[in-house]
């Protein structure tokens, strides 16, 4: 009986597969499975139009070279370079391994900035004013024009009168960029913004004296607006350096530089780098 059983749902299977009657394969019809297929090739062929019908009209709304929406923070931020693990720059005077890796950081940062490629590049551009490249109607005004920024402009701390940017002499610099924004004008009626630099109240016996390049740590007009990456290919970041001339040594120095300008006044407390960047600087002279 059991093999009896076996064999007749066996035979079963085999006729739900194909049935040689009724010439139908798993149940259905050649004309069925017509029909089902077709609708199933005129539903995704639907799905798939309407979604490049989608992107293309989304793709029409976009500009090329200027994004439509921004949703970054209204006040810029800051970054150092080097700017070491953790935000930290800790070195020891007397250890040239341990300072020469900012060393060569820097040289890597400031190559596209020598004075040969700027010249080659960018225009000389007057002073104090915004660098306005405006579209004429419909016609596009690209590539835009970029202002030169020659490394010479960083004073001491260009790398070419000091191949160490003072960290051999325990005198380190630090760069400083505000970060790109396109469109953004960070200063009004002549007022460039500037950056100081301090250390945090408990520290701040240890800092000693600071200077700036360009003279009192100023990102000029004339960089401003920037365009975006398409559109200003050339683009070169203005940069402050910022070169501490009498740290105290084998101390832990918390320091923190902000940018001043007449059009940025709100500092965000949630994020340490709006408009701000905070670093811990050390420098060790172990005799």
């Amino acid at each position: 009986m059991a093999k009896e059983e076996e064999k007749k749902e066996a035979g079963e299977w085999r006729e739900f597969f194909w049935n040689p009657r009724t010439h139908e394969l798993l149940g259905r019809t050649a004309s069925s499975w017509g029909l089902i297929l077709l609708f199933y090739l005129v539903f995704y062929t639907f799905l798939a139009g309407m979604f490049c019908l989608t992107m293309y009209i989304m793709l029409l709304t976009l500009d090329d070279y200027k994004p439509t929406w921004q949703d970054r923070l209204a006040t810029p931020g800051l970054m150092i370079r080097p700017k070491g693990d953790n935000m930290e720059i800790l070195y020891d005077v007397k250890n040239t391994e341990s300072w020469d890796n900012y060393v060569q950081t820097l040289d890597s940062f400031l190559a596209p900035y020598n004075n040969s490629q700027q010249v080659l590049n960018n225009d000389a551009c007057a002073p104090d004013q915004n660098y306005i490249q405006e579209d004429s109607g419909p016609v596009r005004n690209i590539p835009k024009r970029s202002c030169q920024f020659n490394r010479t402009m960083l004073g001491d701390c260009d790398g070419l009168t000091d191949r160490t940017y003072g960290y051999r002499d325990g005198k380190p610099c630090i760069l400083i960029k505000l970060n790109r924004v396109i469109g953004m004008l960070p200063g009004k009626d002549g007022q460039s913004p500037y950056v100081t630099c301090g250390a945090k109240k408990e520290d701040s016996e240890f800092l000693g004296d600071v200077a700036y390049f360009p003279p009192n740590g100023t990102f000029n007009l004339m960089y401003y607006p920037y365009y975006g990456k398409r559109a200003q290919v050339n683009y070169s970041q203005p940069l402050v350096a910022v070169k501490f001339l009498n740290l105290t040594l084998n101390t832990d120095i918390n320091v923190e530089c902000k940018i001043n300008s007449n059009t940025i006044r709100e500092f965000s407390d949630r994020d340490k780098f709006a408009g701000r960047v905070s670093f811990k600087l050390r420098v060790n002279s172990l005799d």
